[in-house]
């Protein structure tokens, strides 16, 4: 098939390992983030860390849009669940999150919520207009890939005139969060040489968006596709931009990413959303204009301002270490609770239920790679 088994070769891996092994200068470590989850599954996967020189650290990122909303949004979502008539509707990971005292959108069907998943937000307007005297709330969350398809709904909406139909609106946004890991915080995140960049957000905000945070840090960012030779030919293009003290961004995912993204996709977004003052991390905090939220225009639509709730701070688990993995401080192997207590089946996290989850990546492959 096209454009996946050919970027799966063993042969061009092995060649690619040893252009990485001549490439490395062994007097100095290499630090790169994956900041996106499907990298880290893709690596663990693979068993890319066998083929890779042992002064290259692969280092996770936040790039899990699951796991970096913090416990109260999530909270908010259970509380939105129990209001009378709501039919709360979400991707399937988002069900099983934990919440505050363990408690999930899962947990609250169990007692009662009508909570759906669905595939898509279409799933969830067919919802509302099958049950026009319910309220039907999409929980929408994500990166700059998925929130296209909210900004279309939202003109649906408009346009059907739906009267029963929101969304609690959780679409953050990748360039300022890498800002934030580079900043100095409380608890800075490891010395990053570089960033192996997302792929399918690129695809919608192309590679130019990255260039301020590479140029005001001094780092080179490379857009990298999903499949095990695109990370390592994105190792090997970043090896080399760092042993020439070279910064800025290279797009390795040509096939994919252009300079300046998807035209189209960035107007619906322009149209419908706007940017938040401020909104919260998990891991990284509160992070100003990192998310965004429903435009006036479309406020009928906007079940924050529709069902309006005082969520208090959302309660993590004291012995969970999502949020210092999601910054790279940790390793999910470092977490006590890890494939002990926290399993895909009994997750105490974030980080071990999303599919893009770096724990849950490690649990499934990275014990074995």
């Amino acid at each position: 098939m096209k454009y996946i088994s050919e970027f799966r070769n063993a042969e061009i891996a092995k060649g690619l390992a040893q252009k990485i092994q001549e490439a490395v200068d062994p007097n100095r470590q290499y630090a790169l983030m994956e900041f996106c989850g499907g990298h880290t599954h893709a690596i663990h996967r693979y068993g890319l860390p066998s083929l890779l020189p042992k002064n290259i650290e692969l280092i996770h990122g936040p790039g899990c849009p699951v796991c970096i909303l913090p416990i109260a949004r999530i909270d908010y979502a259970i509380a939105l669940s129990h209001l009378p008539k709501v039919i709360l509707c979400s991707y399937g990971d988002m069900l099983r999150v934990p919440g505050s005292d363990q408690y999930s959108l899962l947990k609250a069907r169990a007692k009662g919520a009508d909570v759906r998943m669905v595939y898509s937000i279409d799933d969830a307007l067919k919802i509302a207009e099958q049950n026009p005297s319910q309220e039907v709330i999409f929980f929408a969350i994500g990166f700059e890939t998925t929130t296209p398809p909210t900004a279309v709904a939202l003109m649906q909406a408009q346009a059907k005139k739906l009267k029963n139909f929101s969304i609690f609106c959780n679409h953050v946004l990748t360039p300022i969060a890498m800002h934030t890991l580079l900043e100095n915080t409380t608890e800075p995140s490891p010395n990053l040489d570089g960033f192996i960049g997302p792929s399918h957000v690129s695809i919608v905000i192309g590679s130019d968006a990255y260039k301020n945070v590479a140029e005001k840090f001094q780092k080179p960012v490379v857009i990298a596709g999903f499949e095990p030779l695109d990370v390592m030919h994105s190792i090997l293009m970043l090896v080399k931009m760092i042993n020439a003290q070279e910064y800025g961004i290279q797009n390795q995912y040509t096939r994919a990413v252009s300079s300046t993204g998807s035209t189209q996709a960035l107007k619906l977004i322009e149209k419908t959303l706007e940017l938040r003052d401020t909104f919260e991390w998990r891991g990284l905090g509160w992070i100003r204009h990192s998310a965004l939220q429903i435009r006036k225009e479309f406020d009928a639509f906007n079940a924050e301002l529709r069902f309006p709730l005082n969520i208090p701070e959302g309660k993590e688990h004291k012995a969970c270490e999502c949020s210092r993995i999601l910054r790279g401080v940790k390793k999910p192997q470092d977490c006590k609770l890890f494939a002990t207590a926290c399993t895909p089946e009994n997750p105490l996290g974030s980080c071990m239920v999303s599919s893009e989850g770096a724990c849950a990546a490690h649990y499934a492959y990275g014990r074995i790679s």
